[in-house]
């Protein structure tokens, strides 16, 4: 891969990664994953 290419490819990695930084980090998200988490460890009793 050129240079040019490594840089596009590293550009798109970047804002794809910031893109799901923003999913997760958000309240909706976050009251789901602990929701999830909290009924997963609750019901091995």
């Amino acid at each position: 891969m050129s240079t040019a290419e490594y840089a596009v490819g590293t550009i798109a990695a970047c804002g794809f990664a910031a893109l799901l930084y923003k999913v997760v980090t958000g309240a909706e998200i976050q009251t789901l994953l602990v929701g999830l988490v909290d009924k997963a460890l609750n019901t091995v009793k």
